[in-house]
């Protein structure tokens, strides 16, 4: 019985070549093989979006992906937001809107933020709405949340 695998994913533009447990998660590997503990680990049966990610540039919770299945793949995390060690206008608009109250389920909203930005750069509010409707918010922080994201696309036009 096979209990590892090797997988090549890019993770934040980095190649990595792992050894990964056949039953991990995409979560598990992130968090506790790279380190890349801004992916929050919460409800992990995909209810409440806190470990969002990108994969292949499409939001997914990587609590519901197996590590192997990232074979090959390009995962973004929080972490790879940022350029150069300054925050991206999506998180810059999170911090001017107050958007981020905990901060436990931030990650996964801007990573559903970033995935529904880069596919709809002019949401309405009901498109915001629906693109981060997989993601909770415990702290009810959604108007601050909509608003950052409305606030994003609005500095992008410019």
């Amino acid at each position: 019985m096979v209990d590892t695998l090797p997988i090549a994913v890019t993770v934040n533009g980095r190649r990595r070549t792992l050894e990964v447990a056949v039953h991990h998660t995409l979560l598990d590997v992130l968090r506790d093989q790279l380190g890349l503990t801004g992916t929050k680990e919460c409800c992990v049966v995909g209810e409440c979006g806190a470990c969002t990610v990108l994969v292949d540039g499409s939001a997914v919770n990587s609590c519901l992906v197996l590590a192997v299945e990232a074979d090959g793949a390009e995962v973004t995390t929080v972490e790879g937001l940022a350029t150069d060690g300054r925050l991206s206008p999506l998180q810059n608009a999170f911090l001017e809107k107050g958007a981020a109250q905990c901060g436990f389920c931030i990650p996964g909203q801007l990573m559903a933020a970033q995935a529904l930005l880069a596919q709809n750069p002019h949401p309405t509010l009901t498109d915001v709405h629906e693109g981060l409707a997989g993601n909770l918010c415990r702290c009810a922080g959604y108007q601050q949340i909509t608003e950052a994201v409305m606030a994003a696309a609005e500095a992008a036009v410019r």
